[in-house]
C-alpha cells in the first residue's frame, strides 16, 4: 500500500506540471540559483503544505531573493515540523525584517537544542551576538535627512556618484590602473591628484592601500597601518578634504555583510583611530558602503542593496549632519523607528522643506554640471596657502616662469646626484676596509655638493615664489 501511495503522488504531481524534480531544486539550491529553485519548491509546498523540507526549501529561496515575510512564514512551518536547520535562516530573515528581538530568541532557542545535541553552536553564537548588535544598533538611529534614493545596475555604481572636482574622483580598479580583468577594488583620488587610495588583494582578502606621486613619480602602494585591513575584505576608501578622516567599508568588522566605518589617522603614532561603525539607517543587515561627504556641496552618497535583486544597488543621497543626533528610541513607536533605519520612506526623513529643497537645487546642480577636464599635472610648486602651481603655464611672471625653469634643472640634477650617493653609501657599507678606504673621499665630495645644492634649491624656490607673488599684487 505504502508504495502505491508513493507512486500516486508522484503521478498527481507530474499531472500537476511539475515539469522539474525535487531532486533538481534541492541541486539548485545547493548551489545558490534561489530564483531558479524558488518556483519548484513553491508548486511541491502548495501540494503538500505541512512538508517540512519543501518549506525549509521554498523558506531559504524567498530569503535569498528578498521576499521576507514569506521566507519567516516557511521557515516558522519547517521549525514546527522539526526541520531544525531552518533556525539558522529564520534567524537571517527576522535580522532582515529587523526583527533583530526574534532573531535572539531564536537563535537561543536553537544553541539550547546544539547543546543538548552535543553539537557545535559556535556558528550560532555568533550569528547570535550580531543579532545583539543589530538590536543595540536600532536603539541609536541617526536623525539624517535623506533627499534621494535612486536605483542602479551595480556595474554603474561609481559612475552614478556626481560629486565636485574640490572633493576628487572615484574610479573602479580597472579604469584607473588599466586592468584589462575585472577587479572588486574601488578609487579615491585627491582634488589635485597627487594621492589615491585604494583597494587590492592582500596575503588573504582586499585590504586598502595608498599611493603618493613626488615630483613626476608615483610611490608603491603602501597598505594603510592600524587597524583598517585587519579583519576581512577592506574596500570603497574616501577621504575627506582634511586628509585624516577616511570612510571605508569592510565585510570582516560589521554586522551584515560590508558595513560602513570611519577611522581617523593619527600623526604621532602613524597610524588610524580604532573604526567605530556609522550606525544605522547607513548600515543594515544587508551590503552597505562608498559613503561619501562633497563638502563643496553639502551633499552625502552611500549605496546599499538591501531589498534589491541580484545585481542592483540603491544609492542614497543625503545631508551630512556637523554632529551625530540620534532620535529617542523610547519615545517613539517600535514600528516607525524600524522604518527609519530601514530608510523605508525617505520623506520621513524630512523635517525643514526648505533645507530639502534646497539641498535638492544642489543635487540638480550637480547631476547636470560637466566637469572641467582634468589637468595634467607637471610638477606641485606651492605658491601660497591658497596656490598650487601643476604646469608653467600657471606662472604669471615671465621672470618666476624662467628662474622656475632653472629651478626645475637644478632639482633634476640634484636628485641623480643622490641617487648616485645612495648607491655608493651601499658600496660603501658592502665594500673591503681597503675598498672602504678609496670610496670615502669620493663620498665626503659628493655629501657636500648635495648639501651646497640643496641650500641652493631652498634660495632658488623662494626667489621664484617671491617673484610670483610680486607679480600677483
Amino acid at each position: 500500500m505504502k508504495r502505491i501511495y508513493l507512486v500516486s503522488i508522484c503521478c498527481i504531481l507530474t499531472v500537476m506540471g511539475f515539469a522539474q524534480t525535487i531532486g533538481e531544486a534541492q541541486t539548485w539550491l545547493k548551489k545558490g540559483k534561489y530564483s531558479e529553485a524558488k518556483p519548484v519548491f513553491h508548486k511541491y509546498v502548495k501540494a503538500q503544505p505541512t512538508n517540512a523540507s519543501y518549506n525549509l526549501g521554498y523558506g531559504i529561496c524567498c530569503l535569498k531573493t528578498n521576499a521576507i515575510e514569506q521566507a519567516i512564514e516557511h521557515l516558522q512551518t519547517a521549525i514546527k515540523r522539526r526541520a531544525t536547520e531552518g533556525y539558522i535562516y529564520l534567524g537571517e530573515a527576522y535580522d532582515a525584517a529587523y526583527r533583530f528581538d526574534d532573531a535572539i530568541g531564536c537563535y537561543e532557542e536553537y544553541i539550547k537544542l546544539l547543546t543538548k545535541q552535543k553539537k557545535p553552536k559556535e556558528e550560532v553564537e555568533r550569528l547570535l551576538e550580531k543579532s545583539k548588535g543589530y538590536s543595540r544598533m536600532l536603539k541609536g538611529v541617526e536623525q539624517v535627512t535623506v533627499i534621494d534614493s535612486f536605483v542602479v545596475d551595480k556595474s554603474r555604481l561609481i559612475e552614478s556618484y556626481k560629486l565636485s572636482e574640490e572633493s576628487g574622483r572615484l574610479f573602479t580598479y580597472k579604469e584607473y590602473f588599466k586592468t584589462e580583468t575585472d577587479h572588486p577594488g574601488t578609487v579615491y583620488e585627491t582634488e589635485i591628484g597627487n594621492r589615491v587610495y585604494y583597494s587590492d588583494q592582500g596575503k588573504k582578502n582586499l585590504n586598502i592601500y595608498t599611493q603618493t606621486k613626488l615630483i613626476d613619480e608615483w610611490s608603491k602602494g603602501k597598505e594603510l597601518p592600524g587597524s583598517i585591513n585587519e579583519a576581512g575584505n577592506a574596500n570603497y576608501p574616501f577621504v575627506m578634504t582634511d586628509g585624516s578622516t577616511i570612510y571605508y567599508a569592510t565585510d570582516g568588522e560589521g554586522l551584515g555583510g560590508y558595513d560602513i566605518f570611519v577611522t581617523r589617522y593619527n600623526t604621532n603614532t602613524d597610524s588610524y583611530l580604532t573604526p567605530e561603525n556609522v550606525g544605522m539607517p547607513f548600515n543594515s543587515p544587508y551590503n552597505d558602503y562608498l559613503y561619501v561627504v562633497d563638502e563643496f556641496n553639502n551633499l552625502g552618497w552611500f549605496a546599499s542593496d538591501r531589498y534589491q535583486p541580484e545585481g542592483k544597488v540603491c544609492i542614497y543621497v543625503f545631508i551630512p549632519n556637523a554632529t551625530k543626533q540620534v532620535y529617542n528610541y523610547e519615545a517613539n513607536d517600535p514600528h516607525k523607528m524600524v522604518q527609519l533605519a530601514q530608510l523605508a520612506s525617505i520623506k520621513e526623513t524630512w523635517k525643514d522643506k526648505k533645507e530639502v529643497t534646497d539641498a535638492k537645487t544642489r543635487l540638480n546642480k550637480a547631476i547636470d554640471h560637466k566637469p572641467e577636464e582634468q589637468r595634467h599635472v607637471d610638477f606641485e610648486f606651492i605658491i601660497d596657502d591658497a596656490r598650487t602651481y601643476v604646469q608653467e603655464s600657471d606662472f604669471k611672471s615671465p621672470q618666476a616662469k624662467q628662474l622656475f625653469k632653472s629651478y626645475k634643472l637644478l632639482q633634476n640634477e640634484l636628485k641623480t646626484k643622490e641617487t648616485k650617493l645612495a648607491r655608493l653609501r651601499l658600496e660603501y657599507s658592502q665594500a673591503s676596509s681597503a675598498d672602504k678606504g678609496k670610496l670615502a673621499p669620493g663620498i665626503l665630495d659628493l655629501e657636500n655638493r648635495v648639501l651646497t645644492m640643496s641650500e641652493e634649491l631652498d634660495k632658488l624656490e623662494v626667489k621664484v615664489r617671491n617673484l610670483e607673488k610680486s607679480q600677483s599684487k
